[in-house]
């Protein structure tokens, strides 16, 4: 029973509707304030990641070849769709305006960061693995507890669209899930640290997005966690033996 994953999501759907409604009645200043908790939050937990890599020469490699590759699928532009569609949809359901008071170039910015810190995190991907191979909720637990509360200050300026990320956030993590028992036997505890690390990276850049220091490519960015455990175990079999 995936019940860190229903949690995680029922977060986010709980935290993007309260937002949405609550919206007029939040401060600026409180939203400014939880916000700069949110990016340095974010930003600890990818240092925590950051620090369990084994191969850092395998790390660096993968986050520059998942960059490339992300850029030129237009994997931020595949995203940007998917939200755009999103936000589309729950304004054809739910009969709202789009959020006013951002540009389309900062809304598409804070878009893009609330689908990759819900769905694409590194946390989250482990989490669900880790779930899915012995019921260790505890990841995602832990993870459900500032997705909510972003998911609530994030829906302030996005609106409701952020409740239905919990939609692909479900899909995704659920899939990790069932596929946690075939992928786990494979690995080893080298390729699982560089994995997290890979994901502490998106984390962090992440969390630089949320405080609007350095608005890095994090959407291009997400293929990486798919290419980092097999450079992790080619880095480790066949080329560190070299040197």
């Amino acid at each position: 029973m995936p019940v860190g994953i229903i949690i995680n999501c029922l977060a986010v759907l709980l935290g993007g509707i309260i937002g949405a409604a609550a919206k007029d009645k939040i401060s600026a200043k409180f939203k400014e304030n939880l916000n700069m908790i949110f990016g340095i939050s974010a930003m600890t937990m990818g240092i925590t990641n950051i620090i369990l890599m084994q191969n850092m020469p395998a790390v660096i490699l993968t986050v520059i070849l998942g960059t490339v590759l992300g850029t030129l699928i237009h994997f931020n532009d595949l995203v940007t769709r998917l939200g755009a569609g999103m936000q589309s949809a729950v304004s054809k359901v739910l009969k709202i305006q789009a959020p006013g008071g951002l540009s389309k170039e900062d809304y598409d910015a804070q878009l893009i960061t609330t689908i990759v810190l819900f769905c694409a995190s590194g946390t989250g991907i482990y989490g669900s693995i880790v779930s899915g191979m012995n019921g260790d909720h505890s990841i995602l637990l832990a993870k459900s507890i500032l997705d909510l509360f972003t998911a609530l200050i994030f829906a302030c300026s996005l609106g409701a669209v952020v409740s239905l990320i919990a939609v692909p956030q479900f899909i995704l993590f659920l899939a990790l899930f069932l596929c946690g028992g075939l992928i786990f036997p494979y690995t080893t505890p080298s390729m699982i640290g560089d994995f997290k690390a890979v994901g502490g990276i998106l984390i962090l850049a992440t969390g630089f997005r949320i405080l609007k220091l350095k608005m890095f490519p994090v959407a291009d960015m997400i293929p990486a966690m798919i290419l980092a455990l097999p450079l992790s175990h080619l880095w480790s079999a066949y080329i560190a033996p070299l040197f």
